[in-house]
């Protein structure tokens, strides 16, 4: 579509034009890269970054034994103090020998919860 339309501003242009030779302007658009592209968001946030690990280490158990806590995007960051206590102080979560964080689930749900906490707190430090 994009390339009908360059051909079409290009043929135009080169009729205004006083050019004996028509099909350089057009062969020119053609080969010219282009300027714009379409760019898939690839980054996440803390928070999705937290979310799924929370989904696939956390709401695994918690949906057959705890459902009053499942964790979803939108009620995750009120539980942010306790998702710390059980993970980081007190180490009792994730329950099982089967299920374990690695150290960059660790240090990216410790993002999210400084980053959280931040946020409750006013940015103080």
């Amino acid at each position: 579509m994009t390339i009908l339309v360059q051909l079409a501003i290009a043929f135009s242009l080169s009729l205004l034009s006083d050019s004996k030779d028509i099909y350089k302007p057009i062969e020119a658009v053609m080969l010219q890269p282009q300027s714009y592209a379409f760019v898939r968001r690839v980054t996440t946030t803390s928070k999705e970054k937290a979310f799924q690990i929370l989904e696939n280490k956390c709401n695994v158990c918690h949906n057959k034994r705890n459902r009053r806590r499942v964790f979803t995007l939108d009620n995750m960051n009120p539980w942010v103090d306790d998702v710390y206590k059980q993970v980081f102080i007190k180490k009792r979560m994730p329950k099982g020998k089967k299920i374990k964080l690695t150290s960059q689930e660790y240090q990216d749900l410790l993002t999210w919860i400084s980053a959280t906490q931040n946020n409750q707190n006013g940015n103080q430090l």
